[in-house]
C-alpha cells in the first residue's frame, strides 16, 4: 500500500471515553505516512468532560496531523465536491452518528463528510462505540453493514456484565481494516476480537 500519496479524514464524535484510545490509533496510523485530515463533531469539539478538555483534544488532533479540523457541516461539505479523501474513518463513532449515517441524515460535520465523501463511491471505515449496540443502534449497524463503500473496524462487547448491550471497536486493527476498506475489502473477523 502506497501510504504516501493517500488522504484519509479522520472522524471522531462524541463517545468520550474512547477519546485516548483513539489518538493511540491516530498516532499509528500517522506512521504510514498518509496525510490525515481530522474531522470533529461539534459535540466533541466544544465539550470538556471527566476524560479531557475538548482544546487539548483539539491540539492532540493538529499536531499530529498537521491539518486544521474540520468541526462544521460548512467545512466539512467540500470534501465531495473537492474529492479530498481516499478514505474517511470514523472512530469513535457514537450510535447517535450512526443512526443519522443509516438514514442519511447529513446534519453535523462527521455525517456530512460521509454523505459528502460517499457521492465519490470511496470507503468509510467506521469504528463503533455505543452502549446500546446491541439494542436500538444494532438495526443501523445491520444497516451500514449492507451498504456499499461501508465497512467496519472489527467489534465486539466490551463490558457484557454491566453493559450488555454496549459494543467498542478494536482500536489495535485501525490500520488493516484501513488497508482492507482502501483495497474494497471488510477486515474479518468482523465480530469478536
Amino acid at each position: 500500500m502506497d501510504w504516501e500519496n493517500k488522504t484519509i479524514g479522520y472522524a471522531m464524535c462524541g463517545s468520550f471515553c474512547t477519546f485516548s484510545k483513539s489518538i493511540a490509533a491516530l498516532t499509528k496510523l500517522m506512521h504510514t505516512g498518509a496525510n490525515v485530515i481530522p474531522i470533529m463533531s461539534s459535540m466533541s469539539y466544544s465539550t470538556d468532560t471527566r476524560f479531557g478538555k475538548a482544546k487539548d483534544f483539539q491540539e492532540q488532533l493538529k499536531t499530529l496531523t498537521g491539518n486544521k479540523i474540520i468541526s462544521t457541516v460548512k467545512e466539512a461539505e467540500p470534501i465531495g465536491p473537492k474529492n479530498l479523501l481516499d478514505l474517511l474513518i470514523i472512530l469513535p463513532c457514537t450510535g447517535n452518528s450512526l443512526a443519522k449515517i443509516a438514514n442519511g441524515i447529513a446534519d453535523t460535520s462527521v455525517t456530512m463528510a460521509v454523505k459528502a465523501h460517499l457521492r465519490n463511491q470511496k470507503p468509510v471505515l467506521i469504528g463503533v462505540s455505543t452502549n446500546d449496540g446491541l439494542g436500538t443502534a444494532a438495526k443501523n449497524i445491520g444497516t451500514l453493514l449492507n451498504c456499499k463503500n461501508i465497512y467496519f473496524l472489527p467489534f465486539s462487547q466490551d463490558d457484557y456484565v454491566k453493559k450488555p448491550t454496549s459494543l467498542v471497536a478494536d482500536f489495535d486493527k485501525l490500520t488493516d481494516a484501513a488497508k482492507a476498506a482502501l483495497e474494497g475489502k471488510q477486515l474479518q473477523p468482523v465480530l469478536g476480537f
